[in-house]
This record gives C-alpha cells, sequence and structure tokens, in this order.
C-alpha cells in the first residue's frame, strides 16, 4: 500500500529504526505492507516530543489521538497534527475571575484552560491560544467571557460552561453574536453567522457564505465542491439544465467535511478528469476519501458523478 505522510512541523521519519526522509505539509509517500508492521518514529524539531506508532491494520481502525489518517483507494494518508512537549513544567498563562468562576490558561505538556466553579472542567487548546486574551462582554443582556486566541474564539457562559468555540476572523457582540470565519478554499470565501443566545446556549439565526474572488478555469470543479460544503452560491456553478436539481446536490453527495486534491496515482489512472476528493468522517480521527468528477458545458458543471 502507498502510504502519504504528513506534519503540520517539520519533522523526520524513520522506518524500523532506519531514517527515511524528513516530512512536513507536502505530501510524501512510500510503499509498505501493512501485514509487515513497520515501526515508524517520527521526530519533529523545537523541543517537541516524538511520536511513534505501528503501520498496520489496526492503524486504519483506530488511529491515535495525535495524528489524522484518511483512507482512499489503496492509498492511506498519515497526518500528524499535534506534538506533545517536552517540558512538563506547570505554566500559568492568563488568570481571571467571571461570576464566581476561576478561569486560567496554562500550558503543562500543551496548552488547557481550567474552569473551577459549580462545577469543574478542563479544555485542551491549540497552540494559537498561547497570547489568549479574556474579555468580559455580553450577548443578549447575558453575561459572556470571550477568550481570543490567533483565529480562534472560545466563549463561556457565566456558568462557566462552554458555549461556542470555533474559528472567527472577526467577531462583535451586541444583542446577538456575529462572527465572520474564513475558510480556506479557492475562492477565499468567509461565512457571516449570527447567533442567538438565551443564557444557556447559542442558536445560530442568520448566515450566509461569501466568495471573495472567482476560481480560476482549471481550479473550477474545486470551487464548486467547496462552496456546496460551505453552502455558498454552488448554483451558480451549474449548468441552466443542472441548476433546477441543485438542491439534491446535499442527499447526492452526502455529510463530507473536506476537499482535497486527487494524489498522484489517481491522476496517473485518470488523466485529465476534472475530480476532487471529498473527505467523509468515518470516526475520530479517521476519514474516508471518495472521488467526484464533473463535466463542463461551455464553463459551467453539466454533470457531477462519482468515480469508481
Amino acid at each position: 500500500m502507498r502510504v502519504y505522510f504528513l506534519s503540520y512541523k517539520p519533522a523526520i521519519l524513520k522506518l524500523n529504526g532506519l531514517y527515511v526522509g524528513g516530512i512536513d505539509t507536502f505530501e510524501r509517500h512510500i510503499e509498505i505492507d501493512l501485514s509487515d508492521s513497520v515501526l515508524a518514529e517520527i521526530v519533529p524539531g523545537e523541543n517537541l516530543q516524538p511520536v511513534n506508532f505501528f503501520i498496520n491494520e489496526k492503524l486504519l481502525f483506530e488511529p491515535p489521538a495525535f495524528m489524522d489518517v484518511y483512507l482512499m483507494d489503496g492509498e492511506t494518508l498519515i497526518f500528524i497534527k499535534e506534538y506533545g512537549n517536552k517540558s512538563v513544567n506547570l505554566s500559568v498563562i492568563a488568570q481571571t475571575r467571571f461570576c464566581g468562576n476561576l478561569v486560567t490558561l496554562f500550558s503543562q505538556g500543551g496548552l488547557f484552560l481550567s474552569v473551577e466553579g459549580a462545577e469543574y472542567s478542563l479544555i485542551p487548546l491549540p497552540a494559537k491560544f498561547a497570547g489568549a486574551k479574556f474579555s468580559e462582554r455580553q450577548i443578549g443582556g447575558f453575561p459572556v467571557l470571550a477568550i481570543s486566541g490567533g483565529n480562534g474564539l472560545l466563549i463561556l457562559s457565566d456558568r462557566g460552561k462552554k458555549i461556542f468555540f470555533s474559528e472567527a476572523e472577526s467577531f462583535e457582540f451586541s444583542d446577538r453574536l456575529k462572527i465572520c470565519a474564513a475558510f480556506e478554499t479557492c475562492t477565499a470565501a468567509k461565512a457571516e453567522c449570527e447567533y442567538a443566545y438565551d443564557g444557556e446556549k447559542l442558536t445560530m439565526v442568520a448566515g450566509r457564505t461569501v466568495e471573495t474572488r472567482p476560481p480560476e478555469k482549471a481550479i473550477l470543479h474545486f470551487a464548486f465542491f467547496e462552496s456546496v460544503l460551505t453552502r455558498g452560491n454552488f448554483a451558480n456553478y451549474l449548468s441552466d439544465d443542472l441548476k433546477p436539481k441543485a438542491g439534491e446536490i446535499f442527499e447526492y453527495l452526502g455529510e463530507f467535511a473536506g476537499v482535497t486534491v486527487p494524489t498522484e496515482k489517481f491522476f496517473a489512472e485518470h488523466p485529465a478528469m476534472r475530480a476532487a476528493g471529498l473527505v467523509y468522517p468515518k470516526s475520530e480521527n479517521l476519514f474516508e476519501v471518495k472521488y467526484y468528477a464533473v463535466e463542463l458545458d461551455d464553463g459551467k458543471i453539466s454533470n457531477v458523478f462519482p468515480v469508481e
């Protein structure tokens, strides 16, 4: 089986103790027989902890928490999405009291937010929250605590409950919560959403996706699938004959969670096909990639079909 390796941080790859090469966010692959149960070790820099695991059949069903595994047609992609820090010393980064809760942002082999009040909770956070800021706000007259770091936003209720945790390029607190989140798409799309708050939970009451630039013709099919995923104006990509069936596309494609470029092997077997890989969640950290292609008629999509 061809196995691809990706790492969110530059690292080196060892297989059965032998140095193979460097890996990063650019796909690199090697042919591996799963029955050999090869021991892989991935060693990052920046004083981060290495990870190790066996590449075998079990990995394709129960990947560990530090990686995502993507199953493709006769291929597998392993993405190492996190490494532990070698330092296990407790370091308090920020702390505040909010509505009877003690909220503490700290690092200890990772980044965490602890909330101590009527109840206790511990929330793991991505590294972008290392410089997070606390801010007491109100939504519809109810007090909330906003914790913003990088392009991430976490909101706690007055009872210390997590009520929002997502990416947000910008946000506004008023009668409603308004956020703008950027998508990594061909059209640099952005989601503009509004949420109502009843003091316990947020409910989205309005939302739209805005595509900020037109796609290049060569990647129009990627832009279409991304527009379906982000609930954009995907019908604009369809031919006049296909446009009346636009409402059926969600049931036809199913609940996919991402769009990816097909592999080198796929293109070798299907040259000149306008195809994209749609990513479907199977279980925790495990995904399946299915390929769909389109046909164009005068610059518009006239057919969408699965690649067998």
